[in-house]
């Protein structure tokens, strides 16, 4: 990237011109004691994330009862928040102990492409796992027959492979705006709005393009997700047993509340510009969708599912104590 940008600057009119090879990442701005509590805070739910969704994954592999698709979407969901979360969590407890606070510009846009590609598969994930729980409850019968292991796995592959394919080329167009001075941003991770801010040269097509692109992203998903609720709520609506309406409503209601808390956060800060939303809660929000949200995932798939819960005490060596 920095020969690039070298490049780009010999070739330029103003040969003068310095260009930047590193940012300074602001972070939560405080007194020590202030840090220390952040960095306290952040690595405990980074630990306790890396424990959640590990567990989660260690549970649908070694019992044999989770070798369903239902089940191996959500190891490979919770794999995602793993990585997910490792994107940017590590960077933010080094920055909080960092006096420099720096990170090179190379460094800021490879986070950049990995939180943002991590974040796209996790949106297709949450989608194919409502579309499972549509067959499952709305197509009974056939379910068996569609929702097999081949097509679990294509679909877990394609989730995949279009996450990482989405955004190499917005990356590109924002990597090759001239960053000329200042260098400092004013967020927790790099981010297509401070970004946008900082270059010398005003980029309303490139912006435009990107506030597109992310809405595409993220409404693609979620209309998808609130179709199939719309159709599972229907189906389970028409069901007789008061039994069977409430396992199907545990069931999808964690889902629900999943997508609820994810997409909640993404569309306050990646559907309308960024200047519209003050740093300080950019920063709130930002926390709560890369650290907050991989956490609560994993708690609430295990408490509102009994499968899960007896193979986590399994995984966890805990004996249900039997009546």
């Amino acid at each position: 990237m920095n020969g690039i940008r070298m490049e780009f600057s010999l070739g330029s009119q103003n040969k003068t011109m310095h260009f930047v090879n590193e940012f300074i990442l602001l972070g939560f701005r405080g007194q020590g004691n202030i840090q220390s509590l952040f960095f306290s805070f952040i690595l405990v739910l980074y630990l306790l994330t890396l424990l959640g969704n590990g567990a989660i994954i260690c549970a649908v592999k070694w019992d044999r009862r989770l070798h369903t698709p239902m089940y191996i979407l959500l190891g490979n969901f919770a794999f995602v928040e793993i990585w997910y979360v490792s994107s940017t969590v590590p960077n933010m407890l080094v920055n909080i102990l960092s006096e420099t606070k720096t990170i090179s510009f190379s460094g800021c846009f490879l986070q950049f492409y990995f939180f943002f590609s991590l974040g796209t598969t996790e949106c297709f994930f949450l989608s194919i796992m409502a579309y499972d729980r549509y067959l499952a409850i709305c197509r009974p019968l056939h379910y068996p027959s569609i929702m097999t292991k081949k097509l679990c796995g294509s679909l877990i592959c394609v989730c995949w492979v279009s996450g990482f394919l989405c955004y190499p080329v917005p990356i590109f167009l924002i990597s090759q705006l001239p960053f000329c001075g200042p260098n400092i941003i004013d967020h927790i991770v790099c981010d297509p709005g401070p970004l946008f801010a900082l270059s010398c040269v005003p980029a309303p097509s490139t912006e435009l393009l990107c506030y597109t692109f992310n809405s595409m992203i993220i409404f693609g998903p979620f209309l998808s997700i609130l179709g199939s609720y719309t159709l599972v709520l229907r189906a389970v609506l028409r069901v007789p047993s008061a039994a069977g309406r409430k396992k199907a409503f545990s069931t999808c209601g964690s889902h629900i509340m999943v997508v609820s808390l994810f997409y909640g956060t993404l569309m306050v800060v990646y559907v309308s510009p960024s200047s519209g939303n003050p740093a300080g809660m950019q920063k709130i929000v930002t926390l709560v969708y890369s650290a907050g949200t991989p956490l609560l995932n994993p708690l609430i798939y295990s408490l509102r599912n009994k499968d899960m819960k007896d193979a986590l005490k399994k995984v966890l060596g805990v004996t249900a104590t039997k009546n």
